[in-house]
C-alpha cells in the first residue's frame, strides 16, 4: 500500500476515533467504520485504536475476533462466500469451491488471489437454500450455481474491472 493512502485512510481512523468521542463502549461501531476503510482490521491499527480508547490490546483483538463480521486478513475486492450447508452441500457445492480455487489458483490456505480481485469464503448457510447451491458474490446472490457457471461468472467480473 502506497504511504499517502495510508496516511489518508489513518487520518480517517483518527477522524472516527473522534468522531465518537475516544469511547470505548463504542469499540465495535468504531472497528466497523475502520474495517469499511481497510476492508480488514490491520495489526498496528487495532493497536493504535486500543491506545487512543485506554483500553488493552487484548480487549480490541477479543472483540475483533470474536465477531465473524471482522476480519484481520485483507480480502480481494470481490468477496466470493460459497454456501456448504446441508442443502447446498447435498447439490454439490462443493464441486463449485474446488471450481473458484482451480480458476483462481487457490488453495485451503490461500484464499485470495494473487491480484487482490477475489477472496474466497466458504459458508455454512446464507439461508437461501431453497436456491440451493448458492454463491453471494460481496451482494449479489447467484442460486442454482455450478462450477462451470462459477468460472463464467469470474470472467464477468474480471472482463467488468478490466473495462473500468
Amino acid at each position: 500500500m502506497n504511504t499517502a493512502v495510508f496516511s489518508s485512510k489513518f487520518d480517517q481512523v483518527c477522524y472516527i476515533l473522534d468522531k465518537y468521542d475516544h469511547d470505548p463502549h463504542m469499540l465495535i461501531t468504531i472497528l466497523q467504520e475502520i474495517q469499511a476503510e481497510y476492508a480488514y482490521l490491520p495489526e498496528d491499527i487495532m493497536t493504535y485504536v486500543a491506545t487512543a480508547l485506554g483500553i488493552s490490546p487484548g480487549q480490541v483483538f477479543g472483540a475483533a475476533t470474536f465477531y465473524a463480521h471482522f476480519t484481520l486478513e485483507p480480502k480481494g475486492r470481490f468477496v466470493i462466500k460459497v454456501c456448504d450447508g446441508t442443502a447446498c452441500h447435498v447439490k454439490k457445492s462443493t464441486l463449485i469451491i474446488k471450481a473458484v480455487e482451480k480458476k483462481l489458483g487457490l488453495t485451503a490456505k490461500k484464499r485470495n488471489d494473487d491480484s487482490m480481485l477475489f477472496t474466497l469464503e466458504t459458508v455454512a448457510c446464507l439461508g437461501a437454500c431453497g436456491l440451493a447451491p448458492v454463491v453471494v458474490v460481496n451482494e449479489d446472490v447467484h442460486g442454482a450455481m455450478d462450477g462451470k457457471k462459477m468460472e463464467v461468472l469470474i470472467d464477468e467480473i474480471r472482463e467488468r474491472e478490466n473495462a473500468k
